[in-house]
């Protein structure tokens, strides 16, 4: 018996050990899903039908903007044992992609997916809480940290509560172009010939002519004077000197102002015409450089007067829409948000992510006395302000439904699923909880597209190009069809007419804009080009030829085809305009990329590109109402008390158009003295 029961319990441990040898046996499969920038690839471990490890083996998202996403999602795929988890805040492209990618592992993997599919996960909210503070900042992107950190240093105390699992917004996602009147800077550059006949041409202009609707807006009369005479005495300043020789550049205040105006005057397609306000524009044109002195102090890459440049050249460019040579080059969205964050907390600023507004609070006599926001978990936060509360939550591009609701002005160019550059956040919330208080809004009909967006994406990325002046625009003809730098709406408007609403851009390189009878001589395919290329976005070429040869190959979905006769024509006409300083086809105000063709073909290490380019939504022109104290109005004119606003949340600033370089000092200035208010 004893004999028998003791191979019994040998049995009986043999075949323990074998299932365990069974459960520890794990099983490795592989899955795919597409994201925003490319595909997602997910390793999973399976042991004993469960999931316990995720290798994202492939991600091409964003890091900065999707870094809680990657880190998050997978992790509560293996702690809920479910497909369906919440999604990060602000990156839900990657949120699915990443849960799309395990879900086809599983599959791959032969495990039956349907528990793992039936109890979705969602996050609880947790009891109530209430906050208190002086200021609370709603939004972290530019203007947000802007007016945060001003309050703080001005002795507040501040809190800033931001919906995304990311700081930024499209601060973040911006480009580095910042617009700045910079005397110094300009002194140190050649006026070129085709500005000076375009200085002329203003002080040509009547007052009298309709086109200028000073009947309208008289108040911009005053405007052109002080331009006129603005000229007039750089002029007299410089008498005896040559544009293109040894004249400086030129830019003053009435300048950057006129250029707000006629870039950001436009007719409705009811006939009505929207304008920018004067002492917006004014409180923009005149504080630009000031705040980005400031930024300088906090640690920022600011380069200005004789240290200024634009895309690594010296001196001032112009970023597309920009109108004008003085767009500095600035810090990243990688870069700058990081810092603001850092500067915020080292002032004291509390901040919290994935904490969104969702209600102003008032007192009896109509005053902001604080918010109602919600975790993303769904907790309720009463937050009371001794204050008040700035707004700083952008546009609402990335809600295109809202955008084509209020539409006048872009017609059937535009629906309710046009592609956006914004983040997923921008969907108006600030404004919604402002109107529900009382506050007015402006200039709502209209929201600007970017002409050279991603046809695929809708994003700014996936193609190349310079300075505005050295732009070559063309269609699926090879035809040059519109003056590249002009505003961005007219260039979107240009576009969208073309087939499909596509065109495509000639990059040889960047120059010096001030020098524009030196010829560009191509670019290296390391690097951008490289990637651009592989990932099916540009095409490039050693040569002319092998460029013209590479378009018959399917680049962002798109291939026309172009002969190397034709860019070659093109291109050698577009150099005859820069070397005459003088577009014959469309008056290009200011030339310069002239393409050396032979010397980009005789260099084996030097090429050129051609990107594929289609408009999409980018920035909402209008938003609350505010003075230049950035306090929020009501109707009647009326401010509402304790309640500022800044950056994109506003409208008034830009009105019909907004000009390129514009928008990251609209969003800095306009947050500072927003602080600044606030705390006082």
């Amino acid at each position: 018996m004893k004999k028998f029961l003791s191979m019994l319990l040998v049995l009986a441990m043999l075949l323990s050990l074998g299932a365990q040898a069974v459960v520890a046996e794990a099983v490795k499969a592989t899955g795919s899903s597409r994201a925003m920038q490319g595909d997602v690839v997910a390793e999973v471990t399976i042991e004993d039908g469960k999931i316990t490890a995720i290798d994202l083996v492939q991600y091409p998202e964003t890091g900065n903007i999707t870094v809680v996403a990657k880190e998050r999602i997978p992790a509560q795929i293996i702690e809920h044992q479910t497909l369906d988890v919440d999604i990060a805040t602000g990156a839900t492209f990657a949120s699915y992609a990443i849960m799309g990618a395990v879900k086809n592992a599983v599959k791959a993997s032969g495990l039956e997916i349907a528990a793992l599919t039936a109890e979705p996960y969602r996050a609880q909210p947790g009891p109530d809480e209430t906050w208190d503070t002086d200021v609370l900042v709603m939004g972290g992107g530019g203007a947000g940290f802007a007016a945060a950190i001003t309050a703080a240093q001005a002795g507040a105390k501040v809190i800033l509560i931001e919906k995304s699992t990311v700081f930024g917004g499209n601060t973040m996602v911006a480009g580095a172009a910042y617009n700045a009147v910079d005397p110094d800077a300009q002194g140190a550059m050649i006026l070129t010939r085709s500005q000076k006949d375009t200085m002329d041409g203003y002080l040509a202009l009547d007052p009298a002519d309709p086109a200028l609707k000073f009947d309208v807006y008289p108040e911009w009369a005053a405007v052109l004077e002080e331009l006129k005479a603005d000229i007039t005495a750089f002029y007299a300043a410089n008498e005896g000197k040559e544009a293109g020789v040894d004249m400086p550049g030129f830019d003053s205040i009435a300048l950057h102002m006129w250029h707000c105006y006629t870039g950001g005057l436009r007719e409705m397609n009811d006939g009505s015409f929207i304008a920018p306000k004067i002492e917006l524009a004014r409180t923009l044109a005149s504080n630009s450089l000031a705040t980005f002195e400031w930024m300088g102090t906090l640690g920022l890459e600011a380069s200005y007067g004789a240290t200024a440049n634009y895309g690594g050249y010296p001196g001032l460019g112009t970023v597309l829409g920009a109108m004008w040579p003085r767009t500095h080059s600035f810090m990243s969205g990688a870069d700058r948000i990081p810092q603001l964050e850092a500067v915020a907390v080292e002032n004291g600023v509390t901040v919290y992510k994935e904490t969104a507004g969702k209600e102003l609070l008032v007192d009896e006599t109509g005053k902001v006395i604080g918010a109602i926001a919600q975790k993303a978990d769904g907790t309720k936060i009463t937050i009371n302000t001794t204050k008040g509360v700035v707004l700083a939550t952008g546009g609402y591009c990335a809600n295109p439904a809202m955008v084509k609701e209020y539409d006048k002005y872009w017609g059937d160019d535009l629906s309710a699923h046009t592609l956006s550059t914004n983040l997923g956040t921008n969907e108006g919330d600030g404004i919604l909880m402002a109107q529900a208080i009382g506050a007015d809004v402006f200039g709502m009909e209209v929201a600007q597209m970017m002409p050279s967006s991603s046809p695929v994406k809708g994003t700014m990325t996936d193609g190349i190009w310079a300075d505005a002046a050295e732009q070559i625009w063309i269609d699926g003809n090879g035809d040059r069809f519109v003056n590249e730098y002009a505003e961005r709406d007219v260039l979107a408007k240009s576009s969208l007419a073309l087939e499909n609403g596509i065109f495509y851009i000639i990059y040889a390189g960047r120059g010096d804009i001030s020098k524009p009878d030196q010829k560009l001589t191509g670019t290296d395919y390391n690097g951008r080009v490289a990637g651009m290329v592989e990932g099916g976005h540009i095409w490039y070429g050693d040569t002319l030829a092998e460029l013209a040869e590479a378009s018959k190959t399917a680049a962002a979905g798109v291939a026309p085809a172009f002969s190397e006769a034709k860019l070659r024509e093109t291109i050698e006409k577009y150099n005859t305009y820069v070397a005459n300083q003088k577009d014959e086809d469309f008056g290009k105000e200011v030339l310069a990329g002239a393409i050396d063709i032979e010397a980009i073909d005789a260099d084996p290490n030097m090429g050129i590109c051609i990107s594929p380019r289609k408009s999409s939504l980018h920035h909402t022109m209008g938003g609350l109402c505010i003075n230049t104290e950035t306090e929020v109005l009501k109707a009647d004119g009326t401010k509402i008390e304790g309640l500022w606003a800044a950056g994109e949340v506003t409208g008034g600033v830009h009105a019909g158009n907004r000009l390129g370089g514009n928008a990251i000092a609209d969003i800095f200035t306009f947050g500072r003295i927003a602080g600044a208010n606030a705390a006082k």
